[in-house]
């Protein structure tokens, strides 16, 4: 993926160097176990249970205090803090106009970029979570380190997505989030899984999820359409990491089995589907998950 050069987005917060009071980190196993099951939002339940728990009283950022003084940052690092504001800069330029089209405005979100643990208007939340979107205050959460271990881990096997490209992946997924709460879709979702069976529930996440895939696809579609800074071997390492990350693929490595009931996120084939009908078409109406029966997603 080309992106060294171009426009940086202004709407990202470093609190890599601050440390929060109140929130214990699991081991540091905990990514490692975790980071694959995580990838691309985060489990339902954890981020339910971060948003039942509710945000301290005050701003989301009052009780944190600086930590040890900072430390020389890694130049990997800083090259990598400079990518992800570059990818969310795109995201902002492609949603922008496709909100213009539909005579709407597009709000930027923020992207927060955090070391172990953080706090956001959904709760309190450590690495192990993932990246995910608070609709509470509008925030992506990333702790930068799940990108390395997604490199390291994803590159060991037999998949080969954990280049540029499949990170962006990541965010513009997570973009796609924000997408749906402004749209009022995952409102709309929320409310209806209050209502629903277990089943149903988790049947009504699979299709936010896929829609988010989807709408990563899109904007993937209009920024190479703009900027033309895709390769085939770009989006094929997106297609890869949607593959490793189907939750079919996922219990049978875990489990030896699965359970359809449980999925949230979809299976490798449909997350694969849905990603790749946003890139081809580039057209946010023809993402509509929830209008389609479930059998075929």
């Amino acid at each position: 993926m080309q992106w060294e050069g171009e426009r940086e987005s202004e709407n990202v917060e470093d609190r890599r160097s601050l440390t929060k009071t109140g929130l214990a980190v699991g081991g540091g196993g905990s990514i490692l176990v975790l980071i694959v099951a995580f990838l691309l939002g985060g489990p339902q339940a954890l981020l339910d249970q971060l948003q039942q728990q509710g945000a301290p009283q005050g701003a989301p950022q009052g009780d944190q205090k600086a930590g040890a003084p900072d430390a020389p940052r890694d130049p990997a690092e800083e090259k990598q803090v400079k990518f992800v504001k570059v990818v969310l800069a795109e995201t902002e330029d492609v949603w922008k106009a496709q909100f213009q089209k539909m005579g709407k405005t597009y709000r930027n979100p923020k992207l927060v970029l955090f070391s172990g643990k953080v706090e956001s208007a959904c709760g309190m939340a450590d690495a192990a979570v993932g990246p995910f979107y608070c609709p509470g205050d509008e925030h992506v959460y990333l702790d930068l380190a799940f990108f390395r271990e997604m490199r390291e881990r994803l590159m060991k096997s037999r998949y080969k997505g954990a280049g540029d490209f499949a990170e962006a992946y990541v965010i513009a997924h997570e973009v796609g989030h924000h997408v749906q709460k402004l749209m009022g879709t995952s409102d709309r979702v929320n409310a209806k899984r209050g209502r629903a069976s277990k089943a149903e529930a988790n049947r009504e996440s699979v299709r936010l999820e896929l829609q988010a895939d989807f709408l990563a696809g899109v904007w993937a579609h209009h920024t190479n359409q703009e900027k033309h800074n895709l390769d085939p071997a770009d989006i094929a390492s997106a297609l890869d990491t949607a593959k490793a990350i189907g939750d079919d693929r996922l219990q049978q490595n875990a489990r030896g089995y699965v359970v359809p009931d449980s999925f949230t996120h979809g299976t490798s084939k449909q997350r694969v589907k849905w990603f790749t009908k946003g890139f081809e078409t580039g057209d946010y109406a023809q993402g509509n998950t929830f209008d389609i029966a479930y059998e075929d997603l």
